[in-house]
């Protein structure tokens, strides 16, 4: 008779399933999600009327929902989908869109703002739940499900930035939708196409959709999904039981879901976003002069000018850069050295009579206004000659070097009633066209190169100071690289010898509205600069909870509301992160090296690593990025990143505490003890949360500086401001 083989030891979980975690009674499941919602909703609905002011990023994204409600045009480097829905909010609750959200402080009075609160509120209350059942789904632990709801419940960084109306909350709830809804496809993978597999599937679509609709970096999110689907279909592409035929299958099924319908999604939210915004506003100015002409109130609404530059037009030129201004002189000199002592050329953000000149040919002083005088087109290649209409200097560029921008030439306007000398002449060469071809008001890119010197005329973005009346630089740029600085159009055109054709047929098409309104967010997200006085962050102060933000007050007589993270859980996550990794170097290495795991160490991976695994690539997915991103960041960036390591510590340490456990006998005890650990868990998390609750409540009264506050034993940190 063979000697009888040493059964392994039992988790706690009990006899069904040896040191693994069983599914959770059916029962418990509901109730379960009944509390950990219930408790999330009561969290972030609790003193939500407080403070009754504008606090922090309210100043722009509620103002940006009364510009939806009002119809007005604005630009944003966000996409539109979250201000859309504020607006929406906003508009169902009764809120007219009249409330100005000039500046954080400003009382809210009787103006209704506790719709679009509420709706950002309802959507962060969503992310427990939605957490919850995505690790409930992974590890099949209910314990482990509810130490991430617990975690996100309690963590005051979570809670204040569910309470304002900002696109955190928005953008997170999506993002978690998609995580959700891609772990629920997963869990179907057995019994494809059916009911339940389209429907996790197309969902997860949807969310990608709005997770991209609301900010950018949704993209993570669709890396992350886009991830998940190769390796699933590699997976499927290697059962050589599955017909090439059903592969074709799941691929389409895909395509469709996941490429489609969310791209169909986005480029929807656009069109409505373009359809409810058509009277000119405060974002006119970033975008093209066709695409302007189709808001109402804008000055290129429904007006007709000639169709084709010609000799003798006056004009307006726009610069293509994000708020390029318009070429503009006026009477005033550049300062004693400030280059040559000649008039100013600066480009200027609004309409003014200074903007126009008169297009001239280099060579002749002929009176093209003359009406017998016969039309002659301007075409690319030609040289010409700019004559400012007001103050009859032609534009001018020399050697000496412009006043802010180092190794780029001076712009003046130069001569008397239009006579100056060969540095006024330009080449004019539309981007994409060939020599003689015509020139097109507000459609065809235009540079204009300087013929002595081989510059090209440009806005560089830079302001100047007083003597230039804080209007935007103008140079010569001697670098050949095409860049919308260097870009123009012609805007106005009057020119009596023309026909005038409407602008509706230089309308522009919707795709390349789309495509301009994507290149004006791009660059203005990269363009991104701190504002004076404004705490910004690195990505690496972030998981150590090094610094908070400010959201509502300064001083001590103030409300004062600040953004930072229940330092127990956020610390708590920390370790958590290097137990994983060290769980899985270690692993790796045991593997690599042929050392047999006992039957616990591998239960104990295998669960941590089959669960925690996409968990930590969504981690890494939503954090590092930012390490190479150039723009301003805030310590906001990182709450999505922080959703996943919350779900990954409930994983983790559900999984160490029953390995633990698992070698206690009689299984009593080891319930006992894991049940004990688990409880102390919990309470340590709820009294941290006692501890700094005033951080998302509020707080009155002496800083923590101050010995007499009672904040004051909790600044653990001198980086903490509250």
């Amino acid at each position: 008779m063979p000697p009888r083989q040493r059964e392994p030891r039992r988790g706690p979980g009990g006899p069904g399933r040896p040191g693994r975690p069983t599914a959770p009674p059916v029962a418990a499941r509901p109730a379960a999600l009944a509390l950990v919602t219930l408790l999330s909703f009561a969290s972030r609905f609790h003193r939500l009327p407080e403070p009754p002011h504008v606090c922090w990023d309210e100043t722009h994204f509620g103002k940006m929902g009364s510009y939806y409600i009002n119809r007005t045009f604005f630009f944003d480097v966000h996409p539109p989908l979250g201000k859309m829905l504020i607006g929406l909010a906003g508009y169902l609750s009764g809120y007219d869109g009249t409330f100005p959200f000039q500046k954080p402080g400003d009382r809210y009075e009787q103006h209704n703002y506790m719709g679009m609160r509420g709706f950002c509120a309802f959507l962060g209350s969503c992310l427990v739940p939605f957490a919850y059942l995505t690790v409930l789904e992974l590890s099949k632990s209910l314990p482990a499900a509810l130490l991430t709801a617990f975690i996100l419940i309690f963590d005051t960084g979570c809670i204040t930035l569910s309470q304002y109306i900002l696109l955190d909350p928005i953008l997170m709830f999506f993002l978690m939708g998609a995580v959700l809804s891609m772990v629920k496809c997963n869990s179907c993978a057995d019994r494809p196409f059916s009911a339940s597999w389209w429907f996790w599937l197309s969902l997860t679509g949807v969310n990608l959709a709005g997770a991209m609709g609301v900010k950018f970096v949704g993209l993570f999110v669709v890396l992350l999904v886009g991830l998940n689907t190769i390796y699933d279909l590699w997976d499927l592409l290697g059962n050589l039981s599955l017909s090439l035929v059903m592969f074709g299958k799941h691929l389409l099924a895909r395509v469709l879901c996941l490429i489609v319908l969310p791209l169909a999604l986005y480029t929807a939210m656009f069109a409505v976003h373009f359809a409810v915004l058509n009277k000119s506003g405060p974002g006119d100015g970033f975008f093209s002069s066709a695409f302007q002409s189709q808001l109402i109130g804008n000055n290129l609404h429904n007006v007709s000018i000639p169709e084709h530059l010609a000799y003798g037009s006056v004009i307006t030129m726009k610069n293509l850069r994000m708020a390029g201004g318009y070429l503009h002189s006026h009477w005033h000199l550049y300062p004693e050295g400030i280059g040559a002592r000649q008039q100013q050329v600066t480009a200027y953000l609004h309409k003014d009579l200074n903007n126009l000149w008169i297009i001239k040919k280099h060579d002749s002083d002929t009176d093209l206004s003359d009406p017998l005088s016969p039309v002659e087109f301007v075409r690319h290649g030609d040289i010409i000659r700019l004559e400012h209409k007001e103050t009859s200097r032609n534009l001018h560029s020399h050697q000496h070097e412009a006043p802010l921008t180092r190794k780029h030439f001076q712009v003046t306007g130069y001569g008397i009633n239009g006579t100056g000398d060969s540095n006024d002449f330009w080449r004019i060469e539309v981007v994409g066209r060939k020599t003689g071809k015509l020139i097109k008001v507000l459609r065809s890119q235009i540079r204009l190169i300087h013929v002595a010197t081989g510059c090209i005329l440009g806005s560089s973005g830079k302001t100047l100071p007083k003597w230039g009346w804080e209007q935007v630089e103008v140079t010569c740029t001697p670098y050949l690289k095409e860049t919308p600085n260097s870009l123009w159009n012609f805007e106005d055109h009057i020119n009596p010898k023309l026909p005038n054709i409407s602008l509706d047929v230089l309308k522009p098409s919707f795709a390349e509205i789309l495509l301009e309104s994507h290149m004006v967010m791009i660059r203005g997200n990269s363009g991104l600069k701190p504002k004076d006085n404004e705490v910004t962050s690195k990505p690496w102060h972030w998981p150590i909870n090094y610094q908070g933000l400010r959201f509502s007050g300064v001083n001590e007589t103030d409300y004062r509301v600040y953004l930072l993270g229940n330092p127990v859980i956020w610390w708590l996550n920390l370790v958590t992160m290097g137990l994983y990794f060290l769980i899985t170097v270690c692993t790796a290495v045991a593997l690599k090296r042929g050392v047999q795991l006992t039957y616990e160490l591998k239960e104990l991976s295998g669960v941590v690593l089959r669960g925690g695994g996409q968990i930590t690539l969504g981690w890494l997915l939503h954090y590092l990025p930012f390490f190479m991103m150039g723009r301003v960041l805030y310590f906001h960036h990182y709450f999505p990143a922080m959703l996943f390591s919350s779900m990954l510590t409930g994983i983790t340490w559900d999984s160490l505490l029953k390995f633990c456990a698992g070698f206690l006998s009689p299984s009593t005890t080891a319930r006992k003890v894991y049940g004990g650990v688990f409880l102390a868990l919990v309470l340590l998390i709820l009294y941290s949360f006692y501890l700094f609750h005033p951080l998302s409540y509020g707080m009155i009264g002496p800083m923590a500086s101050d010995p007499s506050s009672p904040m004051a034993g909790l600044r653990w940190m001198d980086s903490w401001e509250f």
